[in-house]
Order: structure tokens, then C-alpha cells, then sequence
């Protein structure tokens, strides 16, 4: 029973109701509060993964997810050669190779009238893998209309806004090369007509614009010859695993391979920058709950210091007195991380449902297609960032119970009796 005895009586001042109403008040708040915290962080965080889910799922829809390059370049049989080889590479690994694609691109200024834009054009076979892959994210027009010989070109959404631009007017491409004519040296310039409009809903809807690669090779003079090879894989998420074990294979080492993931660190060191921002921010509910339980464990204590000296006079030490309030707090605290935990759960799932239906009640979009490119709130549960919520939570409920734990192990019996009413 002694065992025992800190959290018999811990519990039993967790339900006490008797002369300590405004004691309790403070305790249910305290717990609403880290409810409410943990509640929020779980929701916001699953929120945060899922819009970072879905970016990356409409970057991997259209950006490459392996390049591998040289400063040779490579002609078609040398490709033919690469791909074969990467192909019987790919036999012992468990990300499957789907296509190996020729690559040609470059940084050119587009312009019209007086609006210009830089971008990075790339030239792409509208009947092959990518052109397969532009054509599920067209907004205006379709991959097919980039003929060979006919210079046209498909321009992010964003990039068409900020030229103001749409399916058929023209636009000047300045590219990083010069022309020597005996009038002096001038930047080579090329009219192009605008075929088609695409949107990923990321950063390359407005800094990445295509072109046929015919029309590709003679804009950039590279003859037959192409820069890289782009690969896709069954799996993107996975790339970094495919080049570490296709590089251990390649006999060529002036080869550079790039992954998708290092084309957008920076989008994606933001995102993990705001995620930790926001953590940061809403922990501030679970602070509060914490002084909350401070609070109401120092009032409890100042209550109970008669209580207090009658278990001490019986035989308790003070560490035992400690763990009585530690676990009155911690009560309180687990108990606000449980349901906060439950609730977050449960709303972190259901959010997309519960935005459309306050939209259709409210007739309000809270989010509006056009300019967050999703028509449903998206979420992604990680056991991962629920367990650091409630480990967090814990730590902060536990060290908030520490101080009034102390005050009350240090009351002394006698002194406590002697001035009790």
C-alpha cells in the first residue's frame, strides 16, 4: 500500500472537489489548453505534410527524377549504350527504371513587349515519356502541338500571367550565345510562338518552359548531340537509394548525376523551415497549459499544507510528498494529451471532409482551387511528428510539476500545523 501510496493520493486531489473549486477550474483549464495545443499542432502538422505530399507528387508528374550529364554531352548511340546499360543495372535494384529520356536545356530571357521573364527551356519528345507527362498537367493546349520545325513552345501558368501571354501570341527568346556578323556581335534571338499552357501548381509553373528537341538542338547549335539523359523511376522517392547504387556501377566517372531532390533543396528547405516555425509557434498553447498546471498545483499545495503535515508526521518523506503533486500534475497533463491526441487524430483525418462541408454550408471557399492548385484540404498522418508532439507535451507537463512538487516536500509539519485554523 505504501508503493502505492503517491499515486492513490495524487489521483484522489485530481478528483477532489471539496473547498477547491477555483483550484479545479484552474486544473480543467489547464487541461482544455493542452488539449487544445496538442490538438492543433497534430492538425496543423498533417496539413503541412500533406500539401508538401502533394507538391512533390505533381513535381515528380513533370520534373525528372535523375539527371546524369557530362561535359561532352552524348550523342543518340551513346544514349542507346546508357540506356542499355542502366537497364541491366536496374535487374538487381528495387526502384524499377521506367524510361531513360534524352535531355537538352538552357536558361533563356523570353519576352513581350516590354515584360521579360527568365526561364529554363527544355527540349522534350511530345510522343515520349515526358511528353506523356506534360500532357496530365496541360492547362491550355496540348503536348502534341510541339512540331518539329515549327518552333513553338509550352510556358508555365505563372510565366504566361507575368508576361501576359496565352495560345498564340509570340514571344522572343534570347538565349546565352552571341552571333558575330561583321556589324558587330549581337545576342541570338528566336520568335516563338506559345502552343500550350501547363500548371503543376509548384515553382516550375514559372521558371521552365518546352520546346520540341529538334527545334531544342538547333536553338542551342548542339547538331545531334544531346546534354544528358533524364531518368524516371517506378518510385521518385527513392532516387537518392537508385544513384548511389547506379554510381557504384558506372565505369564513367565524369559523369554528374543530379536528383530532383537537389534541383529543389531551396523549395524544400523552406517548407521544412516553416513547418518548424509553425511547431514552434503553436507549442506556445501547450506553454500556457504548463503554467496553468504550475499554478494550479501551487494553490493546491497552499491548500493542502495540513494534509501535508499529517502525512509527514505519519512517516513520508519529503520525496514522497513530491511525488504525490508531480503525479497530480502529470495527471492532469496526460489527460489533456490524450484527448488532445485523440481529437488531433480524428480532425487531421477527416479535415478535407470538414472544410468541404463548412464550404458547401458557408458557401465560403476556404481555399480556393486557383490559387492554392488543390480542391481538397490535403492531410498526411506521421506517426513520426505525433510522437514528438506528445513526448514534447509530456516533458513540458512534467517539468511544469517540478517546482510546486518541490514547495510542497519542503513544508515543514510543524510550522504547517501550527498556523492551521
Amino acid at each position: 500500500m505504501l508503493t502505492h501510496l503517491p499515486l492513490f493520493i495524487g489521483l484522489r486531489y485530481t478528483r477532489s472537489k471539496r473547498r477547491e473549486g477555483f483550484v479545479s477550474f484552474i486544473s480543467l483549464f489547464s487541461l482544455c489548453a493542452m488539449a487544445l495545443g496538442v490538438t492543433a499542432l497534430i492538425v496543423v502538422l498533417s496539413v503541412m505534410n500533406g500539401f508538401d505530399r502533394e507538391i512533390k507528387n505533381r513535381l515528380l508528374k513533370i520534373v525528372p527524377h535523375v539527371v546524369i550529364t557530362r561535359a561532352a554531352g552524348f550523342s543518340a548511340d551513346e544514349i542507346t549504350a546508357l540506356e542499355t546499360q542502366l537497364r541491366a543495372a536496374d535487374s538487381d535494384q528495387t526502384n524499377r527504371l521506367l524510361a531513360v529520356t534524352p535531355m537538352l536545356q538552357s536558361f533563356v530571357m523570353v519576352s513581350r513587349a516590354n515584360k521579360q521573364s527568365g526561364i529554363l527551356i527544355k527540349g522534350i519528345n511530345p510522343e515520349g515519356e515526358a511528353g506523356k507527362k506534360l500532357a496530365d498537367n496541360m492547362l491550355s493546349g496540348y503536348a502534341g502541338q510541339l512540331a518539329e520545325g515549327e518552333f513553338g513552345i509550352i510556358l508555365g501558368s505563372q510565366t504566361a500571367r507575368k508576361l501576359d501571354v496565352f495560345v498564340g501570341d509570340r514571344v522572343q527568346l534570347t538565349l546565352p550565345k552571341v552571333s558575330v556578323t561583321p556589324a558587330g556581335v549581337f545576342p541570338r534571338t528566336k520568335w516563338v510562338t506559345v502552343v500550350g499552357l501547363f500548371q503543376v501548381g509548384a515553382q516550375v509553373d514559372g521558371s521552365v518552359g518546352f520546346v520540341h528537341y529538334r527545334d531544342g538542338q538547333k536553338l542551342l547549335q548542339l547538331g545531334d548531340h544531346f546534354q544528358g539523359v533524364e531518368v524516371d523511376l517506378a518510385d521518385g522517392f527513392l532516387v537518392d537509394q537508385w544513384v548511389a547504387n547506379g554510381r557504384a556501377l558506372s565505369a564513367d566517372r565524369s559523369w554528374q548525376w543530379r536528383t530532383w531532390t537537389d534541383d529543389m533543396g531551396t523549395l524544400f528547405q523552406a517548407m521544412r523551415m516553416e513547418k518548424t516555425v509553425v511547431s514552434v509557434l503553436l507549442s506556445v498553447i501547450i506553454a500556457v497549459a504548463a503554467f496553468n498546471i504550475v499554478a494550479s498545483l501551487v494553490l493546491m499545495v497552499s491548500d493542502k499544507r495540513r494534509d501535508i503535515a499529517v502525512v509527514r508526521t505519519l512517516g513520508a518523506t519529503s520525496a514522497l510528498v513530491m511525488q504525490i503533486f508531480i503525479i497530480q500534475g502529470l495527471a492532469v497533463g496526460l489527460m489533456g494529451i490524450f484527448a488532445g491526441t485523440v481529437l488531433g487524430c480524428f480532425l487531421a483525418y477527416f479535415v478535407g471532409d470538414i472544410v468541404a462541408v463548412i464550404e458547401a454550408v458557408s458557401g465560403v471557399y476556404l481555399f480556393d482551387p486557383s490559387v492554392y492548385m488543390v480542391s481538397a484540404l490535403p492531410s498526411r498522418i506521421l506517426f513520426s511528428d505525433i510522437l514528438m508532439v506528445v513526448g514534447g507535451a509530456f516533458c513540458i507537463s512534467f517539468l511544469a510539476t517540478l517546482y510546486p512538487a518541490w514547495r510542497a516536500g519542503k513544508v515543514l509539519p510543524a510550522e504547517a500545523l501550527r498556523y492551521d485554523q
